[in-house]
């Protein structure tokens, strides 16, 4: 049964459920546009300087984070009040960011009914590890974790990992229609990449793609990450988990500079999205000013969201996160 809070947050927030049509089609035609444009002219750009090039993929890859939110809206069903609509736009922005349609859906889906349950992780999020469970692990275990958790390994070697291998397979016991949108991704991914290496040839191809892939991948693991692991974070073990609780403290506010805000889709604002996923990325900025107890979140800044690297483990006593070197005493002592 929903607390009073619970009840009265859900009444607050549904008229921010409903997709805007016009909002739609207005984010799609300053996210997906400018991104050809920002590509075409990058590839002009080679002519002239490779330098240049690279500051325009930047730019570029800023859009295509867009694009993304874009993509994950309609997996949530919020951008467009047709499933149909939903899914075709989702499928071709799922391939502009590498990103099968169907598949991702499914584990996003669950992420969002079990994130910060202790006893559900493994789908759809961040590997995390508690402070006993790393001290009961293997040898072999704990090398893995910590270097799954390395930055570099994370953020540098996580985008060919997850945009490349991860996402181009079906996962087990995968439906025939999730295999088949699987499966349609790779082809169309392929046959775009064939064609632009034909048409402007191989190099100028990996030349554009290759840092807006980078940057791009870097930048949409790093809000993931940053967005469930940030100072007085919640987790839970499942009797003692509330899904209101993990949507208002395990979600932080990322409150971005207003250039850094728009690129993103308002993510930042993960608290209320994890409320309520049926709101649209337009809304919830209004969402947040207008329904005050959702102004009392977590809330982190650029600067503050960099301390989230020295958080590795789960302490389920002090009910925060710990370093490596918190606990190498403790392994020691084993």
């Amino acid at each position: 049964m929903l607390s009073p809070n619970a009840l009265h947050l859900k009444k607050d927030i549904a008229p921010y459920e409903k997709p805007c049509l016009k909002a739609s089609v207005r984010q799609i035609s300053n996210s997906v546009f400018p991104y050809f444009v920002l590509w075409f002219l990058a590839y002009q750009s080679l002519a002239i300087s490779y330098w240049l090039t690279l500051a325009l993929t930047i730019v570029a890859s800023g859009f295509l984070v867009r694009i993304f939110i874009l993509f994950h809206d309609c997996c949530h069903q919020s951008f467009f009040k047709n499933r149909t609509a939903n899914e075709i736009l989702g499928t071709i922005t799922g391939i502009l960011t590498f990103f099968p349609f169907h598949k991702w859906k499914h584990s996003h889906s669950i992420h969002h009914a079990t994130s910060s349950n202790l006893n559900k992780r493994g789908t759809g999020d961040v590997w995390i590890l508690t402070v006993e469970e790393y001290l009961s692990a293997s040898v072999w275990t704990r090398f893995c974790y910590h270097l799954y958790r390395n930055p570099i390994v994370m953020f540098g070697f996580g985008p060919f990992f997850i945009f490349l291998i991860q996402n181009r397979l079906n996962r087990k016991n995968a439906k025939r229609r999730e295999r088949i949108n699987t499966y349609t991704t790779n082809l169309v991914l392929v046959s775009a990449g064939v064609l632009l290496s034909w048409a402007i040839g191989w190099q100028a191809f990996v030349m554009i793609q290759a840092p807006i892939f980078l940057i791009s991948g870097a930048v949409g693991i790093w809000l993931f990450y940053v967005q469930h692991q940030f100072e007085d974070s919640y987790f839970e073990e499942e009797e003692s988990w509330d899904f209101v609780k993990a949507a208002i403290d395990g979600s932080s506010y990322y409150k971005l500079p207003r250039v850094l805000q728009w690129i993103t889709g308002n993510i930042g604002f993960h608290h209320i999205h994890h409320l309520s996923p049926r709101v649209p990325n337009y809304y919830l900025e209004k969402a947040h000013d207008n329904i005050p107890l959702l102004q009392t979140v977590n809330t982190i800044t650029v600067s503050t969201s960099l301390q989230s690297l020295r958080f590795r483990l789960w302490d389920t006593h002090s009910k925060k996160f710990v370093g490596f070197r918190d606990v190498r005493g403790l392994i020691k002592n084993r």
